[in-house]
Formats: structure tokens, sequence, C-alpha cells
């Protein structure tokens, strides 16, 4: 399991390091604004490595399709991981998620990442939508070079 998840993280890392340089300074999207996000976890049962997949957002960084992979496995009562949000060659966000299964609802964070994403910094909740089977990203994002 530990050398798959190398692998994944050796792949996702290569393309952005690959492609940051490549990547274009142009933001496409506002400099900060409200972020929601959709995602389904079809491909999530728990394990470091696995992942969800975006399927829509109002940031055009962050396109349907883009997925999140999840560094470290469920616990019993929750989610305490790491994050690699993946757009595309050269863009990934980092940042770290902490969900309760009681609430199935937590903070998630992003700071930083490549190409993109070397300035991005977005603070959102986390729930889960019973009726869609959806998880939302609610929150704020921006770009720049501010430190916390």
């Amino acid at each position: 399991m530990k050398r798959m998840l190398g692998l994944v993280l050796a792949v996702i890392l290569a393309g952005a390091i690959a492609g940051a340089s490549q990547a274009s300074t142009a933001n496409p999207s506002p400099l900060s604004g409200a972020l929601h996000v959709t995602k389904e976890c079809s491909e999530h049962n728990g394990q470091a490595g696995d992942f969800c997949t975006i399927t829509s957002s109002n940031l055009r960084a962050i396109p349907a399709g883009s997925r999140v992979f999840y560094m470290e496995a469920a616990g019993a009562e929750g989610l305490d991981s790491d994050v690699v949000l993946y757009t595309g060659r050269g863009n990934a966000a980092l940042g770290h998620v902490t969900l309760s299964f009681a609430t199935l609802s937590g903070p998630i964070t992003f700071r930083g990442g490549s190409g993109r994403f070397q300035n991005f910094r977005a603070n959102a909740l986390v729930t889960f939508d019973p009726e869609t089977n959806l998880w939302r990203w609610d929150g704020t994002y921006g770009f720049g070079g501010g430190r916390d």
C-alpha cells in the first residue's frame, strides 16, 4: 500500500513540477471570492491514495474532472488527512481536511501548490448532501502572495 501511495504521489508531483515551468502566470479566476465546489467520492474507500472527483466548481481554476487525492487513511471516527487537488499538468493545490463521520462535515484548507495554485489560499466547510450524494465545499479563496 505504501508503495502504491508513493507511486500516486510521484505521478502527481512529477506532473506538477513538469508543467510548473510552462504554467501561465495569468490567473483564470478573480483574485478572491466565494468558493463553491461539489465532488463525488465513488473512488474513495477510506484508504490512503484514494480520490474524489470534482463535479462542479465556481472557480475556473478548478474544472469538473479534477481530482482530490487523500494522503492518509480514514479512521473509525473521521478523516484527518493532507490532500492534493490535482487539476491537470503543472497545477496542484496542497491542503488538509479534518472530517467528522458523526456530522459528515469539517474544515478543509489549502495553502499553496504548483502552477496556478502557487499562491492559492482557501478555507471551506465540507458537508455532505444526501439528496445528491455529493460532497460540498463552501467557503472563500484567494490568489496572492500574502502570508497567514
